[in-house]
């Protein structure tokens, strides 16, 4: 009965602003809440008060006791959802899928998969030295185990 009614209210506020979404959602047994969100904009203080607000102003703590927790999803946070990679298209990401782990460019996420760009010296065909050789990847989302955001400074 609690866990429908934040479950509604958070699903509520979501749709309200249609540029945040949902990455994680749990009550644990003391009724804590807690509630991971992103935004296609990133998230700003003012988002999470939004959610939070949301939930707890129509909750009666006399009813039901409980904590709220409201969060962006952290920096060095894997990649989950499908926007989140929309929104970090052009950065650098490590991803790791089923059989490799590979590091390059975001240069395009669509529905089913993620393409990613990288260099690499290679030997030239003829002579000696080497020459720059740009490196491509199609990854579908299903083969992706763990994708980070690689921040660079």
């Amino acid at each position: 009965m609690f866990k429908t009614k934040v479950t509604n209210l958070l699903e509520a506020a979501l749709e309200e602003r249609s540029d945040l979404f949902l990455i994680d959602f749990s009550i644990k047994g003391d009724n804590h809440i807690m509630v991971v969100i992103d935004g296609d904009n990133g998230v700003l203080v003012e988002d999470c008060m939004f959610i939070s607000r949301a939930i707890e102003h129509n909750l009666d703590r006399e009813e039901e006791d409980f904590s709220l927790e409201v969060m962006s999803a952290g920096a060095t946070a894997p990649l989950v959802h499908k926007r989140q990679y929309i929104k970090n298209l052009k950065r650098t990401l490590e991803v790791k899928t089923t059989s490799d782990k590979m590091e390059g460019t975001l240069a395009k996420a669509t529905d089913n998969d993620i393409t990613l760009e990288w260099k690499v010296r290679e030997p030239k065909p003829v002579g000696k030295g080497k020459i720059t050789v740009k490196k491509e990847a199609k990854i579908a989302y299903p083969d992706i185990v763990e994708a980070k955001v690689m921040i660079k400074f």
